[in-house]
């Protein structure tokens, strides 16, 4: 693994990422100023592993990119996701 950089959320990622990386950064920041989150001291975090980008933002939330399908997979952190069966009646 080797550590890429660090950037704000809002700040511009790094341009050597794969474009459909940067839509996924840009599409989770959206998303997180649509539910009113104050992100002014988070950032993002890129690292490679295996000569591919991972992005991890400081809530946990990950980003990978499969070069095979030049696609992008975000991945929400646990307790961001409802699950029916966590609710105790």
């Amino acid at each position: 693994m080797q550590l890429g950089t660090r950037w704000s959320v809002g700040e511009n990622a790094p341009a050597t990422l794969p474009e459909v990386v940067l839509l996924a950064v840009k599409t989770v920041e959206d998303d997180l100023v649509k539910l009113g989150t104050d992100t002014t001291a988070w950032k993002w975090t890129l690292t490679w592993l295996e000569r591919k980008p991972v992005v991890e933002l400081d809530d946990g939330t990950v980003i990978r990119y499969d070069d095979r399908e030049d696609a992008a997979t975000i991945t929400l952190p646990a307790d961001a996701v409802d699950d029916p069966f966590d609710d105790e009646d």
